[in-house]
C-alpha cells in the first residue's frame, strides 16, 4: 500500500492518539505515527502540540525515521523556538555518528533552522562537519555556511568560518570545491564589497581542475565564478578559455550558456590576428545552433542571449543564417526574436536570402508577424546599402497586394529609405498616392503626409492631398497634426502663391483651435518666422537632413556589455541589468567586459560600429509595453526605500482658466468682473505672402504655455491646457440659457465628510495560500489611501510583505511601503492604510478605474485586481469660477455631453450639493426653473482633467437627472458611477 493512506484520515481526537503511538516501544509504530504527523502537516493542520514526542524520536538509527523527524523539525522549530533547543543535543550527537549520510543530515536540518537562539549551538558541529573525512558531509556543511551567513553574518566570521570555506576551494574533491564556491559567491553578492573570492591564477587553476569532474550544477558554479576573474594578460586569457571550451558540448544547456558567457568575457582579451581566436569563434557557433533544437521555451531564452551576442560579436554567427528561418509551427515570440536576429545578421553576401524569407513571411496569417516581416525589409535596405533597390521593389509588391496593414506599414519603412537615401527611390511616390484612401493608422498617416510635404516640388497635386487631411484635422492624432503642420509650412515655402489660404488654415487650427501644447508651440513657431523672415525660415524648415542611421534598436553599449557578463541568467532574457528587476540590494554590482587587446575599441563589425557614436552614460532602460499579467510578473516588489508624502493637488486653475478663455469674457458676462486679457504682439510685422487678416501670435509667457497641463496620455489632453485665443464663436455675447443661472447666490450649506465604499473580499483566502484581503479606498486630508484588512487563514506565521501596482490609467501607485510591522499569526487580522500617489506610470485600462495589484509575502506573490471609486480622484481645488464654468461648458462640443438616471433618490437639492461636496464634487451655482432645481457643479481629477455636471432634482421625484461634460468622455461612465454611490450612501 502506498503512502497516500496517510493523508485521508479525518478522524477526532487524532492529536491524542498519536501522542501515544509516538511515544509506543515499537519501532514500526512509531515510524507510522510520525508518518500520520508529517501527512497532518502537509495538508495544513497544527500538530505542533506534538513537538516534544516528535523530537523524542530523535533518538534511533533509523535513517527513514530521521529524516521524517528533521522534517517536522524544521517546520516547527520557528514557532516554538524554546522546544527546539531540546534537540541541540541530538544535532551534536548525530554529527559525530558513524554513518556519513547522517552527519551530512544533522548539518544540512541545522542549517534550515532559522532561529537564532539556536544558531550558536550548532557552530561546534558545523565547524567539525567542515572538517570531516567524507567528502559529502564536507559539500553540505559548506553550503551550511551561507545558510547561517544569511541568518547571522556576525556569528559566521566571529566563527572563522569564512576562512575555513576558502581552505575548501583547495579540496581534492570536485563536488566540494564546486559547493565552497557557491557558498562564497553566495555570501559575496549580499557584501559586494567583500574581497571573499579572492581569485587569483592558483586559485583559478584549482577551480578549472574540479570543472571536468563536478556535476552539472557544480559546474555552473564554477563557470559564473570564472566569469567574475580578470586574467592579467591574454595568454593566460587563451589557457582558460582552451580549458573551458570543451564544456561547450555539455548536454545541459546552461552550463553551455555559462560557458559562452565566460569565452565572450575572456575573449576581449585576445588580440583579433591570433590564429585562437579565429578557431574560438568558429567553436562558439555550433552550440548556439544546437540549443536552437530544442523545445520553444529554451529556444527563447537561447534567442534572447543570441541576440545579445550577435550585437556583440556578429561574425560568431555570421555563417548560419538559415538556422534563424521561420518554421510554420515557431510560436509568435520565437519567430518575431528569430526576425530580429535575421536582420542583425543581414549583410551583402546573404541579402537576397533573407528578402526572399522576408517577402515570404509577409503573406503569412499572423498579423503582428506580418507587420515585422515588413518592417524588416525596410530595415535592410538601410542597413545593407546594395539592396536597397531590390527592398524597394519588394516592398512596392507587396504594396500591389492591397492587404491594408501591409500596406501602411510598407509606406512607414519606405519613408526611412527615403530619409536613408534621399533623390534616389522619389519615382514611386506616385504608386504611394494611390493608396492615400486606405491609411487609417496614425504612424502610416503621418509617414505619409512627410512624404507629401518632403517631396511637394515633385508631386502635381500635392496641395490637395494635404486639404484632404485638414478637412479632420481634430480628429487626428497629435502625431498626424505636428506631420501636417510642418508638410503645410513646407509646402508653402516651396509654392507660395498657391498655398497662402492653405498655410493660413493650419496655422489657425494648430494655434487658436487646439488644446494642445506641442503643437500650438509649434505653430507659433512657425507663425513668427513667417511672419518676421520667410527666408530665415526657408532655412530652418528645408534645412539639409541628417541620413539616419543603419541601426536604431541597438542596446547602448555599456548596457550591453553589463548584459554580456549576465548570459544565462534572467537579465540576458529580459535584456535589463539585474538592479532593474533584482529585490533589496543583491545583484546591483555593475559589470563590465575587460578592455580588449591592442586598443580600447570594441570588434570591428558593422553593427557594433553604428553605436560607436552613442554616450557612454549609464544605460536608461525603457521597459517595452508587453502584455499587462507580462508587466505585473516584472514588478519589482521592493518597498520603496525614500518615502515621501503623496504630491498635494496641483493648483493652477487660476492661472489656466484666464488662459482657456482668451478674452472673450467680458461680452459673454455682462457685469461680472473681467480677466486680464492676454498680451498681443503689437510690433511683429506682418509678412508680404500672408493675408493681412491674419493676427500675430501672442509672445509666449509662462502663464500661457504654464497652464494646468494635466491630462494622462491615456485619456487625452486635460481641461488646463490652454488655449491661445478663443474661436470666433465666444467673442458673441450669449443670449438666454446658462447666462441668466450666475445671477444667484445659490447658497451651499457645510459639506459632509468624503464618501468611502464599504469593504469588499478583493482576494478571498484559497486564492492566496491563506491570506485573505478585503478593502476599500478613501480619501482624507487630501491624500488617497487604500484601506485593507490583511487576515491569516493559514497555519503558518505571514511576514515580509509588500505590494505593488501595474500601470493603471490615472498612475496611481504606493506612497510608501506596505507597513505591516509585526507577523501576522493564523487566525489573526491586521488593518493597514496604505497612502497612494498618481505620479506612477500610466496606461489606459479596461475598465477605466481596473487597478491590478500584486502583493508579496514570505510564502508567494499573490495577484488580484480591483476597482476603486473616481471620486478617490477629485482633488480639493476643482471649483471653477463662474465665468469659466459657462465658457468651458461653452467650449466643450455638444458629442461630448452624457445624460444619466439615478434612480430612487430622495435627498432634497440642499442636501445632494453638500453630501456631493464632501466628496470634491462642488456647486458652483444653482437655479430652479419650474419646481425643477437645476446644480451646476465642477469637479477636477488628479491628472488635471475637469468634468462639468448639471444635476436636476425635482421636489418629490426620487429620480434625478445628471449631464456631464468632459474633454475626455471616457471617464463620464465612471463619475456617474461615483455620483450615484455618493448620493445613494
Amino acid at each position: 500500500m502506498t503512502d497516500s493512506k496517510y493523508f485521508t484520515t479525518t478522524k477526532k481526537g487524532e492529536i491524542f492518539e498519536l501522542k501515544a503511538e509516538l511515544n509506543s516501544d515499537k519501532k514500526e509504530k512509531k515510524k507510522e505515527a510520525v508518518k500520520k504527523v508529517i501527512a497532518s502537516m502537509t495538508v495544513g493542520k497544527d500538530v505542533s502540540a506534538l513537538f516534544p514526542d516528535v523530537v523524542n524520536c530523535m533518538q534511533t538509527d533509523n535513517l527513514e525515521l530521521k529524516k521524517l523527524v528533521y522534517l517536522y523539525l524544521m517546520n516547527y522549530a520557528k514557532s516554538q523556538p524554546d522546544m527546539a533547543i531540546m534537540a541541540v543535543n541530538t544535532f551534536v550527537k548525530d554529527c559525530e555518528d558513524p554513518n556519513p549520510l547522517i552527519r551530512a543530515l544533522a548539518v544540512r536540518t541545522m542549517g534550515c533552522i532559522r532561529v537564532d537562539k539556536i544558531t550558536e549551538y550548532l557552530c561546534e558541529p558545523l565547524r567539525k562537519c567542515l572538517k570531516d573525512e567524507d567528502p559529502y558531509v564536507r559539500k553540505t556543511a559548506a553550503v551550511c555556511v551561507a545558510k547561517l551567513h544569511d541568518i547571522n553574518a556576525q556569528l559566521v566570521e566571529d566563527q572563522g568560518f569564512l576562512d575555513t570555506l576558502k581552505d575548501l576551494i583547495s579540496d581534492s574533491n570536485p563536488m566540494v570545491v564546486a559547493n565552497a564556491v557557491a557558498a562564497l559567491s553566495e555570501i559575496a553578492e549580499s557584501h559586494p564589497n567583500s574581497n571573499l573570492l579572492d581569485l587569483n591564477p592558483q586559485t583559478i587553476n584549482k577551480l578549472l581542475t574540479a570543472l571536468n569532474e563536478c556535476t552539472e550544477w557544480g559546474q555552473i558554479f564554477i563557470l559564473d565564478c570564472l566569469a567574475n576573474y580578470t586574467p592579467r594578460d591574454d595568454r593566460e586569457s587563451q589557457s582558460i578559455c582552451e580549458r573551458v571550451t570543451p564544456r561547450l558540448s555539455h548536454a545541459n544547456s546552461a552550463v553551455v550558456l555559462s560557458a559562452v558567457k565566460v569565452l565572450m568575457k575572456f575573449m576581449e582579451m585576445l588580440p583579433k590576428d591570433l590564429d585562437y581566436y579565429g578557431t574560438l569563434l568558429k567553436k562558439l557557433a555550433p552550440p548556439l545552433v544546437t540549443l536552437l533544437s530544442a523545445e520553444p521555451e529554451l529556444q527563447y531564452v537561447a534567442l534572447r542571449n543570441i541576440n545579445l551576442i550577435v550585437q556583440r560579436r556578429p561574425e560568431i554567427l555570421k555563417h548560419e543564417m538559415k538556422v534563424f528561418f521561420v518554421k510554420y509551427n515557431d510560436p509568435i515570440y520565437v519567430k518575431l526574436e528569430k526576425l530580429d536576429i535575421m536582420i542583425r545578421l543581414a549583410s551583402q553576401a546573404n541579402i537576397a536570402q533573407v528578402l526572399a524569407e522576408l517577402k515570404e513571411y509577409a503573406t503569412e496569417v499572423d498579423v503582428d508577424f506580418v507587420r515585422k516581416a515588413v518592417r524588416a525589409i525596410g530595415r535592410c535596405a538601410i542597413k545593407v546599402e546594395q539592396s536597397a533597390e531590390r527592398c524597394v521593389s519588394t516592398l512596392l509588391d507587396l504594396i500591389q497586394t492591397k492587404v491594408n496593414y501591409v500596406v501602411q506599414e510598407a509606406i512607414v519603412v519606405i519613408k526611412d529609405i527615403f530619409r536613408k537615401y534621399p533623390n534616389k527611390y522619389e519615382s514611386v511616390i506616385a504608386t504611394l498616392c494611390e493608396n492615400l484612401d486606405s491609411l487609417d493608422e496614425p504612424e502610416a498617416r503621418a509617414a505619409m503626409i512627410w512624404i507629401v510635404g518632403e517631396y511637394a516640388e515633385r508631386i502635381d497635386n500635392a496641395d490637395e492631398l494635404l486639404e484632404s487631411f485638414l478637412e479632420g484635422f481634430h480628429d487626428e492624432s497629435t502625431q498626424v497634426q505636428l506631420q501636417l503642420l510642418t508638410a503645410i509650412v513646407k509646402l508653402f515655402l516651396k509654392k507660395p502663391t498657391e498655398t497662402q489660404e492653405l498655410v493660413q488654415q493650419v496655422l489657425s487650427l494648430a494655434t487658436q483651435d487646439s488644446d494642445n501644447p506641442d503643437l500650438r508651440d509649434r505653430g507659433y513657431i512657425y507663425w513668427r518666422l513667417l511672419s518676421t523672415d520667410p527666408v530665415a525660415a526657408k532655412e530652418v524648415v528645408l534645412a539639409e537632413k541628417p541620413l539616419i542611421s543603419e541601426e536604431t534598436d541597438l542596446i547602448e553599449p555599456t548596457l550591453l556589455e553589463e548584459l554580456i557578463c549576465h548570459i544565462g541568467t534572467l537579465a540576458s532574457v529580459y535584456h535589463k541589468p539585474p538592479s532593474a528587476f533584482v529585490e533589496g540590494s543583491r545583484g546591483v554590482q555593475h559589470k563590465r567586459l575587460p578592455g580588449s587587446a591592442g586598443s580600447g575599441e570594441s570588434v570591428d563589425s558593422p553593427d557594433t560600429g553604428s553605436a560607436a557614436g552613442v554616450s557612454e552614460a549609464p544605460p536608461a532602460v525603457i521597459p517595452s509595453q508587453g502584455d499587462l499579467l507580462g508587466d505585473l510578473l516584472n514588478l519589482d516588489l521592493t518597498p520603496p526605500t525614500a518615502t515621501g508624502p503623496p504630491p498635494a493637488p496641483s493648483s493652477g486653475m487660476q492661472m489656466g482658466a484666464m488662459d482657456l478663455l482668451g478674452g472673450g469674457l467680458d461680452s459673454l458676462m455682462g457685469d461680472e468682473s473681467e480677466p486680464p486679457p492676454i498680451p498681443l504682439r503689437t510690433d511683429t510685422p506682418q509678412s508680404p505672402q500672408l493675408s493681412h487678416q491674419s493676427p500675430s501670435p501672442p509672445d509666449y509667457s509662462p502663464t500661457e504655455l504654464g497652464g494646468d497641463l494635466g491630462g494622462s496620455p491615456a485619456m487625452g489632453a486635460g481641461f488646463g491646457a490652454p488655449a491661445a485665443a478663443m474661436p470666433a464663436s465666444f467673442s458673441a455675447p450669449v443670449s438666454g440659457g446658462l447666462d441668466d443661472l450666475f445671477d444667484l447666490g445659490g447658497g451651499v450649506g457645510m459639506p459632509m465628510g468624503a464618501y468611502s465604499p464599504p469593504k469588499t473580499v478583493w482576494l478571498p483566502a484559497m486564492k492566496a495560500k491563506g491570506l485573505e484581503i478585503s478593502g476599500t479606498f478613501a480619501r482624507r486630508a487630501g491624500v488617497i489611501q487604500m484601506e485593507m484588512t490583511l487576515t491569516n487563514k493559514a497555519m503558518s506565521v505571514m511576514t515580509d510583505f509588500a505590494i505593488q501596482f501595474n500601470r493603471n490609467s490615472f498612475g496611481l501607485a504606493p506612497a510608501g511601503p506596505l507597513q505591516v510591522l509585526t507577523p501576522l499569526s493564523p487566525n489573526q487580522s491586521i488593518e493597514v492604510a496604505l497612502p497612494l500617489s498618481t505620479v506612477g506610470p500610466v496606461m489606459k485600462m479596461e475598465p477605466l478605474s481596473n487597478l491590478q495589484v500584486a502583493v508579496k509575502n514570505n510564502i508567494d506573490v499573490f495577484y488580484f485586481s480591483c476597482q476603486y471609486p473616481i471620486s478617490m480622484l477629485f482633488v480639493e481645488d476643482g471649483k471653477m469660477e463662474r465665468q469659466v464654468f459657462l465658457a468651458t461648458w461653452k467650449d466643450i462640443p455638444n458629442d461630448n455631453e452624457s445624460q444619466f438616471q439615478i434612480k430612487d433618490c430622495h435627498l432634497s437639492s440642499d442636501a445632494a450639493s453638500n453630501k456631493l461636496q464632501g466628496s470634491n464634487v462642488f456647486t458652483i451655482a444653482k437655479r430652479t426653473v419650474e419646481g425643477q432645481d437645476m446644480l451646476y457643479q465642477s469637479m477636477k481629477l488628479t491628472n488635471g482633467i475637469w468634468v462639468l455636471a448639471e444635476l436636476r432634482v425635482q421636489a418629490g421625484n426620487p429620480n434625478y437627472t445628471v449631464s456631464l461634460k468632459c474633454r475626455a468622455p471616457e471617464v463620464s461612465q465612471c463619475v456617474f458611477q461615483s455620483y450615484e454611490a455618493m448620493l445613494k450612501n
